[in-house]
């Protein structure tokens, strides 16, 4: 997957995980001082209806990590080279370790990252008729339509 699609994938869920959390406030109604109330159903305010749930699974190739990584490393190790000391073959040996230990810390880090994207996102119709989409590392006996109850971020069998 490239940079710009994996960039694109976490712009968007981001953009839905923020989008969620604005969307899912404890029943303080539609703007400041209103007297919002219940829906006529008498459901509750931040219940719904499940309508699809995603799969997100990490994975795929592992490149961007290792190579950030290696580049930070060796420039990071060719500034501490150059300034403690003065043989060009110590200097070219802390640039390869520097370039090394950077791909070994950066992909380390892309896959902790990717660790925690995978899981569900599920997208629920509030009762309300607002849209939301939480991501969750598992269903809890959610289905597509289970009605649920969207609570700190994550979607309830209710």
């Amino acid at each position: 997957m490239s940079i710009r699609m994996r960039m694109t994938c976490v712009a968007t869920i981001a953009t839905l995980a923020l989008a969620g959390c604005a969307s899912t406030s404890p029943g303080y109604g539609p703007g400041y001082g209103s007297t919002g109330t219940a829906p006529a159903s008498g459901r509750c305010y931040d219940c719904g209806t499940v309508v699809a749930i995603e799969t997100s699974a990490a994975g795929g190739t592992n490149v961007a990590g290792p190579v950030l990584g290696g580049i930070v490393g060796a420039v990071a190790a060719k500034e501490l080279a150059r300034r403690n000391t003065d043989s060009e073959g110590r200097r070219n040996v802390a640039i390869a370790a520097g370039a090394a230990g950077g791909a070994v810390a950066g992909n380390a880090i892309q896959n902790r990252v990717e660790a925690n994207r995978s899981g569900y996102t599920v997208h629920v119709r509030m009762d309300d008729g607002r849209t939301t989409a939480v991501h969750q590392a598992d269903l809890g006996g959610i289905r597509e339509g289970s009605y649920v109850r969207v609570q700190n971020g994550r979607a309830w069998v209710y």
